[in-house]
């Protein structure tokens, strides 16, 4: 999904899907519809209702193109895995564009998209302000940016670090990483002073994902965590309580 930057070798690949049924590994054959929905109701609430050219990156195989495609006049999906973005275009055909590259070199033009997001790709990267740096400068003034990150202050995290199960601190604002996973978690306010310093202006914040538990569903299905998910999203926003942040950013007009 991301790829080390030629220009500066510390940009270490965390997670290559090339050649990785990504779609049915990890959504289709892991009990993951809950997450799949809440995503959806995610972005449906966020991304503008009509769009020129936008942009999905990090987008894979295309898991959420039927959230956008139909807003967009023209939808690309951009990602490492050449994998994954031929599966793209075979479900898409020529209702989406594709292309393959580095997320901290971005293949596009400046001011290219007057819309982005990216979606479930932030726990991959190292150096986040670089990311930012580069999502800001393909986007048009006055366009629209919908980020989910993969939040280190959960209730989960907290319990661990309390008990002495973790020594990751949930409430430092520096990026954790979990090397058994090869994954990073970044903190709300940390993340936030990222999109402010780079210019970005937070127009609306969602918690998302906020019962993503095997036990809880479990114990009240999918239909029931989704309608619970549908009022925890706005309401717990304040609080940034869930595994999943989303974020709604414009770059001002100029």
């Amino acid at each position: 999904m991301v790829s080390m930057s030629d220009k500066n070798p510390d940009h270490k690949i965390i997670a290559d899907y090339n050649g990785y049924d990504y779609k049915k590994e990890f959504w289709d054959n892991s009990g993951r519809e809950y997450e799949d929905l809440a995503d959806r109701m995610a972005i449906r609430k966020l991304l503008p209702d009509a769009m020129e050219n936008f942009v999905d990156i990090a987008g894979g195989y295309g898991r959420l193109a039927d959230e956008y495609i139909s807003r967009a006049k023209k939808s690309t999906i951009f990602d490492y895995s050449k994998t994954e973005l031929a599966d793209a275009k075979k479900t898409y055909g020529d209702r989406i564009n594709t292309k393959a590259g580095d997320i901290y070199a971005l293949p596009f033009k400046d001011e290219e998209f007057d819309s982005l997001m990216m979606i479930r790709a932030t726990h991959h990267f190292k150096d986040m302000p670089k990311v930012i740096e580069e999502l800001y400068r393909i986007l048009k003034p006055g366009g629209v940016a919908v980020i989910e990150v993969a939040s280190k202050k959960t209730l989960p995290k907290m319990m661990r670090y309390w008990f002495k199960k973790s020594d990751i601190n949930p409430f430092d604002r520096k990026p954790s990483y979990l090397k058994e996973l090869e994954m990073y978690n970044y903190h709300p306010k940390y993340m936030e002073s990222l999109f402010k310093n780079q210019g970005f202006k937070i127009l609306r914040v969602l918690s998302v994902s906020n019962f993503r538990s095997a036990k809880l569903k479990k114990l009240f299905g999918v239909k029931n965590l989704t309608r619970m998910e549908k009022v925890a999203q706005p309401l717990l926003a304040p609080i940034r309580f869930a595994p999943s942040i989303y974020y709604k950013l414009e770059k001002p007009a100029k």
